[in-house]
């Protein structure tokens, strides 16, 4: 390959990961505002009916089909896998209810720092000083955030928190699974094991919803199945690690609809504190990147 064509495909890696930021941003404000009348349950799991059926259509699509799809080497693990994103998916739309989308991305931003501290006792990774030294800053980043001993302490900030450790067990898992199994099985086993979970669990909080709002959980399930193909298109391009940083801003767009369609408002000590999160992470993903290249 040229480097003119290396150069272009890097180009459409990132503007495709800028538009998944952007459908993955509209996803959560519609989250939100359907979480805000329905159980977050019930509203998961029509969700994640919709992404299996997606990630079925794609495999009945690619050589061997659906059989191929859902031969792995750990079936254990891809279960765990899809069952820990679809449960990460519920607290962090409660925390858009109760903490606003601002603050909750805010301090979810900090699970690639959470993924690099992990990595070392979960895959037996090698963490230098100098990102042990990012994700220490970062951590700063969300003390500055959550103010403790300086203002009234919310318990609800720590609900984005939880979200963002359970994205980072999601990630190393799926990682870990790479080893032996390929990205379109791991993709597969996310949607149907995440479906399976949250049926077990959102039945019993099925509710009617009316007819508006079941076109906006029509949105919610396109706008789902839109990035995540947006984030394949985004990954078969180009370079994980060239395209990874400009994910942050999903930060911004979420914290737009957040400001500007919620009527939530913006705190210094949150968007400075976000700015710390997000330069410690950007440096940690820079580092992996010289990583794997001196490797």
């Amino acid at each position: 390959m040229t480097p003119n064509a290396t150069t272009q495909n890097t180009r459409l890696g990132i503007w495709l990961m800028l538009a998944t930021t952007v459908v993955f941003a509209a996803q959560d404000g519609i989250s939100r505002h359907l979480a805000t009348a329905y159980p977050v349950q019930m509203v998961v799991m029509v969700r994640f009916w919709f992404f299996a059926a997606f990630v079925m259509a794609l495999a009945s699509r690619q050589a061997g089909g659906i059989r191929a799809a859902v031969h792995t080497k750990y079936p254990v693990l891809q279960a765990l896998r899809g069952s820990i994103l679809a449960l990460e998916v519920c607290v962090m739309v409660v925390g858009f209810v109760h903490l606003g989308l601002v603050e909750s991305h805010a301090v979810f931003t900090c699970y690639p720092l959470l993924v690099a501290a992990l990595s070392g006792p979960v895959l037996g990774e090698k963490v230098g000083w100098r990102r042990w030294t990012a994700i220490l800053v970062g951590f700063a980043g969300i003390l500055i955030i959550l103010q403790p001993g300086v203002a009234v302490f919310s318990p609800w900030a720590l609900v984005p928190l939880l979200a963002a450790s359970m994205f980072a067990v999601y990630g190393l898992l799926t990682r870990y699974v790479a080893r032996r199994d390929s990205a379109s099985v791991s993709y597969f086993w996310t949607g149907i094991g995440g479906a399976v979970a949250m049926s077990l669990v959102g039945m019993f909080y099925w509710t009617p919803m009316v007819g508006t709002d079941w076109l906006w959980m029509g949105t919610l399930c396109c706008t789902a199945c839109l990035g995540h193909w947006l984030l394949i298109r985004a990954f078969a391009v180009a370079e994980a690690s060239a395209i990874q940083p400009f994910a942050y801003l999903q930060l911004v767009w979420a914290s737009g609809i957040g400001l500007f369609v919620f009527g939530e408002r913006l705190r210094t000590n949150v968007a400075i504190g976000a700015g710390v999160v997000v330069a410690a992470g950007i440096f940690t993903l820079w580092r992996q990147r010289v990583r794997e290249k001196a490797a």
